[in-house]
């Protein structure tokens, strides 16, 4: 995981998805928002892999942008294109797969605790907090 920070954006797959998302036709930006907290959510109790829980994260900073309170991405690692008003139902699906990257069994969680992850959590509660608002 190449990661240099502990924002949603701050690693190379979140860099990578980025590209997914801009390279989406507008009608279709929230389906791949979607289907990544689909994912995130789908394996239940099972082990959550890094990659699709860094993509879901990146995915509820998107979608927390355009909630009040939420900070815009500004990074020149999230999408280049601007994305259109998001429906709402997003929201409580991104809150769903944040809860689940913060429970085990969870690659990324454990790595994050591996390094003394507390403020990258308090970055996932924060967006989580943005996105019940």
């Amino acid at each position: 995981m190449g990661t240099w920070d502990i924002g949603p954006f701050d690693n190379d797959t979140a860099a990578d998805f980025s590209y997914r998302v801009d390279e989406a036709p507008m009608e279709k930006k929230a389906e791949v928002l979607r289907a990544t907290f689909r994912e995130v959510t789908g394996t239940g109790g099972e082990y959550l892999d890094s990659d699709v829980a860094v993509e879901a994260i990146a995915s509820a900073a998107l979608v927390a942008a355009q909630c009040p309170g939420g900070e815009p991405v500004t990074t020149s690692y999230g999408p280049k294109e601007p994305l259109p008003a998001l429906p709402p139902e997003l929201r409580p699906a991104a809150v769903e797969a944040l809860d689940r990257v913060l429970t085990e069994p969870s690659e990324l969680l454990e790595l994050w605790e591996e390094s003394d992850g507390e403020e990258w959590k308090a970055g996932i509660r924060k967006l989580r907090a943005v996105l019940l608002y």
